[in-house]
């Protein structure tokens, strides 16, 4: 039988598949369009099939790039999707995928390599907490169903946060308040020790007794605080974390990148971009990544959704002295975008939004008289079509620096710099 027959064997739906590309999400691809997650180019493997998906049953002929993967959980757990592909492809595709979208809105310019974060250097995680009968259950959501998968170890984040999993899955049952709590522990690694924040946690929530057990239990762990959507349940110290030259008090669930490393990478880069300004626009700025490090050398706008990143960014500004003046607003960017009028004098912006991108800021980083632009994204999709707004208002894509912070996942993010023409 051909690879490219697809007969059926019986009941089981099975067929057998010959895998040509990689898709945009990590999943291989046959001839015909059908994506089968697990799989590489060069591959013959056998799926059952349903519709334009496959699930991969075994694969018969191993493709050149196929590496063993070094994580006892892979194929089951949902968020390392490529640990069995050798780097130097995986990495190129990473490019690949960025250079196809550019040609998808017709611009193109030179794509590379900056930065790729290695194993145990995730400093945050989201994991969920389920109960099993009378066990609970602690790990990340299964690969494209809602079932957790348990996890005692993880390939990719900081060993600190391996550490603490067995403390995590204890803290996470007093939260199991109700059948419908599918609590989340969104965990980060900092200076001042572990900052968790629980959500998804059905009111009222965890009772007194419970909230004072949770106290007990963070204390005995040396949490430095607990908070459960923003609202705190324990608190042993200020949660820390040095960014540039300043020491910033996070606040509950604030934003950071996930790889400390890849971090410096990105803002490495932006300081290197913008190098010569002397006045700059810091949009979608969070508690400061970016501004802190470019008010070594230039005055600073920055602005931000949220509210309290603002307010830490402001306290944090003590801490730092000898910066140029930053000037910290919290706005909404997306129904309220800094004007071009309002960058007038201005010599470059940068501008970092979540996934959606920044469609409408993007039209008035095209009205204004900027000379320079760097886009930081997480999303190629949406990065090239602010790209389109910027170019088609007058810019130029110089080029695009792809950084790796989320290893063996599809997700891909870019530092970017246009000039006018």
């Amino acid at each position: 039988m051909a690879l490219t027959d697809h007969v059926a064997d019986g009941a089981r739906g099975e067929a057998d598949f010959e895998i040509v590309a990689m898709g945009a999400q990590g999943d291989g691809v046959t001839p015909e369009g059908v994506f089968i997650p697990l799989t590489l180019p060069g591959e013959a493997v056998r799926a059952r099939r349903s519709g334009d998906r496959a699930e991969l049953i075994a694969v018969t002929r191993p493709g050149p790039a196929r590496v063993t993967p070094p994580c006892p959980h892979f194929g089951d757990c949902g968020g390392c999707a490529l640990q069995h592909w050798a780097s130097e492809p995986y990495l190129d595709w990473k490019c690949d995928q960025v250079r196809a979208a550019l040609t998808r809105v017709r611009l193109e310019t030179d794509v590379s390599l900056a930065f790729t974060a290695p194993p145990g250097s995730r400093r945050r995680v989201a994991l969920h907490a389920r109960r099993e009968g009378k066990n609970v259950i602690l790990g990340f959501k299964a690969r494209r169903a809602w079932r957790v998968v348990p996890i005692r170890v993880c390939d990719i984040a900081e060993p600190g946060l391996v550490a603490a999993l067995p403390m995590l899955r204890a803290l996470a049952a007093p939260f199991l308040t109700s059948p419908k709590s599918a609590p989340t522990l969104h965990v980060t690694l900092t200076a001042s020790g572990l900052d968790i924040d629980v959500t998804g946690v059905e009111r009222p929530g965890p009772s007194a007794d419970a909230r004072v057990r949770l106290g007990a239990m963070s204390a005995q762990a040396d949490i430095a605080r607990l908070t459960l959507a923003g609202e705190t349940l324990y608190q042993a110290r200020q949660v820390m974390l040095g960014i540039g030259p300043a020491n910033v008090a996070l606040p509950p669930g604030a934003f950071l990148q996930a790889s400390g490393g890849a971090e410096e990478a990105m803002a490495g880069i932006v300081v290197a971009a913008a190098h010569g300004a002397r006045r700059v626009a810091d949009l979608y700025c969070g508690v400061g990544t970016f501004a802190f490090r470019l008010a070594a050398t230039a005055q600073v706008l920055a602005a931000d959704s949220s509210a309290p990143a603002i307010a830490a960014l402001k306290s944090a500004l003590a801490s730092a002295p000898g910066l140029r003046p930053i000037t910290a607003q919290a706005r909404d960017l997306d129904r309220r975008p800094v004007l071009a009028e309002e960058l007038k004098g201005m010599d470059l912006a940068v501008f970092d939004p979540p996934r959606a991108g920044a469609a409408i800021q993007s039209a008035e980083l095209g009205r204004s008289g900027l000379g320079r632009v760097i886009a930081v994204s997480c999303n190629p999709a949406t990065f090239a079509r602010d790209a389109k707004i910027l170019t088609d208002a007058g810019f130029r894509l110089d080029w695009v620096q792809v950084v790796d912070q989320f290893l063996w996942s599809p997700h891909i993010e870019v530092v970017a710099l246009f000039s006018r023409t």
